[in-house]
């Protein structure tokens, strides 16, 4: 069997976990493989050769990657330069868009055949962006699918391969059931309460413009149903200390349990969930979890986002369905007297049962093997590519 190798560069934490399932697919179908670039622990783990720290691609904000611009353009100078030097069988840039698909152009100029796993949020916004992808890519793999309708209207190779989030959690409601039974158990909540999980996102900015509102919407509820219990997941040690602040100028005597870490878990033990939109709402349906998605940005942001987004929703559920199947609010909305009454109404049984259906339905859309299809695809384009030479 003859050797292959391919380049890879993942950006982040969640790049990491995508490269090293991708890998080992793809070792399990072609073993005389060899990867390089830049990738995290979990890749290197696989035994990817990765030229730098994957920590040093990973910079958010806004004056964080302007302060590391000339590292980060050495970085790619670099990664360009090795791999048109000496050209692998195929690249695949993984997210990070805005670093990867420079690479992935310059090297697609040479004749190397490369493609992108994770497609940006270009049918959302910045929808010009589509030009530079047409011309980087040799093909786009998505994880939803109305990312592929977008990218065949633009005439971008593309294939939808599901999400791999999917592939791990169950379809079965018995399992679900189960798994919130061990939940409960495990975070020491009472089988028998009726739980709301309180997801105020995991980024301090998030905490700051959503948590005290979220608490106040807790204390709202508890006066029209005193029987509830509230859990809140602190993503770290920072947004813990940010929490127990909030709760002990907001939070006095409302019976809120806040738990290091584990968000999974708590949305697994919640009976609905109020969050923030973000990529955890997916989780949150892969579960089955009614939930209620909001989100606040600083004024001018929203006044420059909101002029720029161009889809009608803004959570991942509502995306996947076409249509509001759970409640977004946005901006000034996020007010516990909007909140409270949504949350509530999300409890009642025959709400529930018929959330259940419709997320089960795009469970299995997006249960697909992802890592095995993606495999499947980006050796057949090393194959081809082979043989037309």
């Amino acid at each position: 069997m003859s050797t292959i190798r391919i380049g890879i560069v993942a950006g982040e934490a969640s790049g990491d976990i995508l490269g090293s399932s991708l890998m080992q697919a793809i070792k399990r179908k072609h073993p005389n493989v060899t990867f390089e670039g830049i990738g995290g622990p979990l890749m290197i783990a696989e035994g990817f050769d990765s030229h730098f720290p994957m920590d040093r691609l990973s910079v958010m904000g806004l004056v964080e990657p302007l302060k590391r611009l000339p590292e980060l353009l050495r970085i790619r100078r670099h990664l360009k330069q090795h791999f048109i030097d000496s050209p692998p069988d195929l690249f695949i840039g993984i997210d990070s868009p805005d670093f990867t698909l420079n690479i992935e152009l310059a090297l697609r100029n040479q004749g190397i055949l490369t493609a992108h796993y994770v497609s940006p949020s270009v049918w959302a916004w910045r929808q010009g962006r589509v030009k530079k992808i047409a011309k980087a890519v040799d093909r786009m793999l998505t994880l939803l699918p109305f990312e592929a309708e977008f990218y065949h209207q633009h005439n971008v190779p593309v294939t939808f391969v599901g999400h791999p989030l999917a592939d791990k959690f169950s379809i079965e409601h018995a399992e679900l059931a189960m798994q919130k039974q061990s939940a409960r158990s495990a975070l020491s909540l009472d089988d028998n309460a009726t739980i709301v999980a309180l997801l105020p996102g995991s980024r301090g900015g998030e905490v700051k413009m959503l948590g005290q509102c979220f608490i106040e919407t807790a204390r709202w509820c508890l006066h029209q149903r005193a029987d509830l219990k509230f859990v809140i997941p602190a993503a770290n040690d920072q947004r813990r200390q940010q929490l127990e602040a909030l709760l002990q100028q907001h939070g006095e005597g409302l019976p809120i349990t806040l738990v290091n870490g584990q968000s999974q878990k708590v949305m697994a033990a919640a009976d609905m969930v109020l969050m923030a939109s973000g990529t955890t709402t997916l989780e949150a349906l892969l579960l089955k979890k009614p939930m209620v998605v909001a989100y606040r940005f600083a004024a001018l942001s929203y006044f420059m986002i909101s002029r720029l987004v161009k889809v009608p929703y803004f959570s991942l559920p509502n995306l996947l369905a076409g249509e509001e199947l759970v409640p977004e609010v946005l901006q000034k909305q996020v007010r516990a007297d909007m909140l409270g009454p949504l949350v509530l109404a999300g409890l009642h049984k025959e709400a529930q049962a018929q959330i259940i259906d419709r997320f089960t339905d795009i469970h299995k859309t997006l249960k697909l093997n992802a890592s095995e299809r993606a495999a499947d695809i980006l050796l057949t384009m090393i194959e081809n590519n082979r043989e037309q030479r």
